[in-house]
C-alpha cells in the first residue's frame, strides 16, 4: 500500500461547538467514504482553522468518529486579509492503493471556492 495525503475543507455556519462537530464529521465522513478508507487505513489527521474560530478544536469533533487511536493535531491557519471565514481545513494521511489522480479531495459548505481545481 502507498501513503497518500487527502485534502479537504469545510466552512462552519457559526463559531459554535455544534457547528464544528457537524461540519467536521460531515467532511471526514465524505473523505473516508469517497476514498474507501477505514480507521485502520489512517496514519494521522492534521487540521487547521481560521483565526476567527474560537469555540472548539476540529480534532475534538473528529474524536466523535471513534478515531481515538489515530494521531490528530490542530493548528491555526494564516490570518490573510480577505480569506474565507470560519474554515476548517484537513489533511488526512492514509494508506491506499489509489494513485494520486484517483484520490478524491473533498471541499464542502462554501469551501469549494478554495480549490476549484480539485474540489469534489
Amino acid at each position: 500500500m502507498k501513503v497518500r495525503a487527502i485534502r479537504g475543507a469545510t466552512q462552519l455556519d457559526a463559531d459554535t461547538p455544534e457547528a464544528m462537530r457537524e461540519a467536521v464529521v460531515e467532511l471526514l465522513g465524505a473523505i473516508f467514504a469517497e476514498n474507501e478508507l477505514s480507521v485502520d487505513d489512517l496514519i494521522s489527521v492534521f487540521f487547521t482553522a481560521t483565526p476567527d474560530i474560537h469555540s472548539d478544536f476540529p480534532a475534538a469533533a473528529a474524536r466523535t468518529l471513534d478515531l481515538g487511536a489515530v494521531p490528530l493535531i490542530c493548528a491555526q491557519e494564516l490570518d490573510i486579509a480577505g480569506a474565507l471565514p470560519l474554515v476548517v481545513r484537513v489533511m488526512v494521511h492514509a494508506y491506499s492503493n489509489r494513485n494520486h489522480t484517483e484520490i478524491k479531495h473533498i471541499y464542502r459548505r462554501g469551501a469549494q471556492s478554495l480549490r476549484k481545481d480539485i474540489a469534489q
